[in-house]
């Protein structure tokens, strides 16, 4: 069985710990702790990690943000994976820092990397996590908050919570997604 994990971010070294880019971070712990490499391809850079028979295609996109659609719809059809087994992390600025979410669909929520990927899937059947980055910013800082780097705490705090992420990605392979959201999506002591 086949997983497609999107990633979302930006590339470039000027986005490299940016808010923007925890999808990019989280992937890139994974990665590290499976002693993967990712490989560049086309419309992104791939890794490939397994788990219990499953096999986690990790994508970063080189399509930017706000075209991550173009990405992820070449490469489930590549693979191929259905839009079923399709996971996308990216940051969410309407969450408490370090506040994950997990839904089985659902809309954009205002994220242009989401409602690019909607948009060009023609539907928003497919699971995707959030990481909440917060919304420490005044009226009309949206997009250099966003696009601000995280602290060397925060990326500490990141480290941590990816092992979590990964964790309910393998469960949601294993033990279904309602299960895999229940842990997500409760609190943590």
């Amino acid at each position: 069985m086949d997983y497609l994990v999107a990633g979302l971010g930006n590339i470039g070294a000027e986005y490299a710990s940016t808010r923007h880019n925890a999808g990019f971070m989280i992937l890139d712990a994974w990665a590290q702790a499976s002693n993967v490499v990712f490989r560049t391809g086309r419309y992104g850079d791939l890794a490939e990690t397994g788990f219990k028979g499953r096999t986690f295609h990790l994508l970063k996109p080189s399509t930017y943000m706000n075209l991550s659609g173009n990405a992820v719809r070449y490469w489930l059809t590549k693979l191929p994976v259905p839009n079923e087994n399709l996971i996308v992390i990216c940051d969410d600025i309407n969450l408490p820092f370090g506040t994950i979410r997990m839904r089985k669909k659902g809309s954009d929520g205002g994220h242009n990397g989401l409602a690019n990927i909607i948009e060009l899937l023609g539907s928003d059947e497919f699971t995707r996590i959030r990481f909440g980055v917060g919304n420490d910013f005044s009226r009309g800082g949206q997009i250099d908050y966003v696009l601000g780097k995280f602290s060397p705490e925060e990326i500490e705090v990141i480290k941590r919570k990816s092992e979590r992420i990964v964790e309910g990605i393998k469960a949601f392979s294993t033990i279904g997604p309602d299960r895999a959201m229940n842990f997500l999506n409760a609190k943590e002591d």
